[in-house]
């Protein structure tokens, strides 16, 4: 065969190689927006998780500045309920500044609990910090508006106070995860899902992670794990990082492990993730009034 005809053959061949692993690529980064926040009140989210009894309803919260609640919604950002739980009556509003929310496992078998962190702390000044825990309700898609009782669990730093925007739970160790938000490094912490209520519980620190970047930028605002256990989301202003657990690995150790890197469109100060029931996508949203709710394919 001649040259002229070998090249006539290879260089289509090079060129649908390319193609289709640009496709593969554009296939595990694509994302849609999925709708807007539809209320006025949802004006500063810091977080999102999927109900566990719910199909098509997640939790969304504000941070600091707002009261004791939270907010369901679809995923196309329409407002069904606002619930509203008991917070510490020591505090002005209930809480401080709630930064993440997980739902998952607690104290009662075959029960789903919805938790709210209370654990941002800009001045890095709080003796302890609180994770509120409350009972999911079916009623919680229908209503529009909701009383929960909460019962608190407070935790404390064992290397001084930190800020924390990123809390997970994770369902087969059963064990809390908060991930500190600033530094050079940050501390990856742990608590088990059924901690005294009465007791100040010592959070206990597993790991440290450095990611590449510039501050604040790279500063970690949130993550998630999702409902299977098997998947593990972090995202800071600028990217989101993604990990596969392997078997018998414990979460903190699946972190130490290099995460991949999807495609991430950039959102007026991002801070909430979290992943779909099946763990199949996941969906991210920001602050501001009217933010857009944008999903991704998870990249497994």
């Amino acid at each position: 065969m001649s040259r002229s005809k070998k090249l006539k053959l290879i260089v289509p061949l090079i060129t649908l190689l390319f193609v289709g692993a640009f496709a593969k690529h554009r296939l595990f980064d694509r994302h849609t927006q999925s709708g807007t926040l539809s209320s006025k009140q949802m004006d500063e989210t810091s977080g999102i998780a999927a109900s566990t009894i719910n199909p098509d309803i997640y939790y969304v919260h504000n941070d600091s500045g707002d009261t004791s609640r939270f907010f369901a919604i679809t995923p196309d950002g329409k407002l069904k309920t606002t619930i509203f739980f008991t917070g510490d009556k020591k505090i002005p509003l209930g809480v401080r500044d709630c930064e993440d929310i997980s739902v998952g496992p607690g104290p009662v078998k075959g029960k789903s609990y919805v938790y709210i962190g209370d654990i941002g702390d800009n001045g890095s000044s709080w003796p302890y910090i609180t994770i509120y825990r409350t009972p999911e309700k079916k009623s919680w898609a229908t209503d529009s508006v909701a009383n929960a009782n909460a019962t608190p669990l407070n935790f404390k730093y064992p290397d001084g106070p930190k800020d924390a925007e990123t809390m997970m739970v994770d369902p087969i160790d059963k064990l809390f995860y908060i991930v500190s938000k600033r530094g050079d490094t940050v501390g990856v912490y742990t608590a088990p899902l059924n901690s005294n209520v009465k007791d100040t519980v010592v959070l206990t620190k597993r790991a440290k992670l450095f990611f590449h970047g510039f501050k604040p930028f790279k500063w970690i605002t949130g993550g998630d794990i999702s409902k299977d256990g098997q998947h593990v989301l972090l995202k800071s202003y600028e990217k989101v990082y993604y990990w596969k657990r392997e078997p018998n690995e414990h979460i903190w150790e699946t972190m130490l492990r290099k995460p991949e890197e999807p495609s991430y469109k950039a959102e007026k100060q991002g801070e909430a993730i979290g992943f779909t029931p099946d763990g199949k996508g996941y969906y991210t949203t920001s602050e501001g009034v009217f933010a857009p709710i944008y999903y991704y394919e998870t990249p497994d």
